[in-house]
């Protein structure tokens, strides 16, 4: 006995439940398949595009993670080069007077201008300016003497037992002649005027009370 085939024209939508067998699990068939599809772009694709999201953020976060352990291995040899770049500040600071020693150099300084022959018009020693870890002194002067003698006096400074730093500030050199006309030879007689500093360094306790006054100033700073 052959089977009726059953064509869509016949099936009744109003009653699904009279339809043939075959034609019910087909009709079924394509409704899970429309709610799976319905499924998938509701729920599924959204959390493909979240999951994309967090791949890249994953990726991003690695690349971080390899510069920040870049750095990491090299931090210890950064530590290690600054150790000694410390040490070695510390021995050239040695080097310069110490707070015993400051009124002797200076006392050295205005001896060797005189040894020279230089004529020292002015030698007024300022008070000390204290900084994070050296101390400035200035010194207001005024000299006359001839080219070769200042020539002398710089050398003379340069071979004191001390390292001596001697900076200028405002400091002119000008014929001692006020004469327009005058010839200027290398014995003409030279003026010297305005302000040196030289340096020393301070001891630790020195050090710890600018660093104490420092941390202070910042705290009121803060307070404000």
């Amino acid at each position: 006995m052959s089977q009726k085939k059953v064509s869509l024209k016949d099936l009744d939508f109003n009653n699904i439940g009279g339809w043939p067998q075959q034609a019910k699990i087909v009709f079924c068939v394509l409704v899970g398949l429309l709610i799976v599809g319905l499924a998938w772009w509701l729920f599924v694709r959204d959390q493909r595009e979240e999951l994309a999201g967090l791949e890249r953020q994953e990726a991003d976060l690695r690349s971080e993670f390899e510069t920040k352990q870049g750095r990491a291995a090299n931090l210890e040899p950064l530590k290690q080069q600054l150790a000694q770049m410390e040490q070695q500040l510390q021995q050239m600071l040695r080097q310069l007077p110490s707070k015993t020693e400051m009124p002797d150099l200076i006392v050295d300084i205005s001896q060797t201008a005189l040894a020279t022959g230089i004529t020292n018009e002015l030698f007024q020693p300022g008070p000390e300016v204290p900084k994070e870890f050296y101390a400035e002194k200035p010194i207001a002067l005024r000299m006359v003497g001839t080219y070769h003698q200042f020539g002398g006096f710089v050398s003379g400074v340069a071979s004191l037992p001390r390292v001596v730093i001697m900076t200028m500030h405002d400091i002119s050199l000008q014929p001692r002649s006020r004469n327009k006309d005058a010839v200027i030879t290398p014995n003409s007689p030279l003026e010297l005027a305005g302000t040196v500093k030289t340096y020393r360094y301070l001891d630790e306790e020195e050090v710890a009370d600018q660093q104490k006054t420092a941390g202070t100033a910042k705290g009121g700073q803060g307070g404000t």
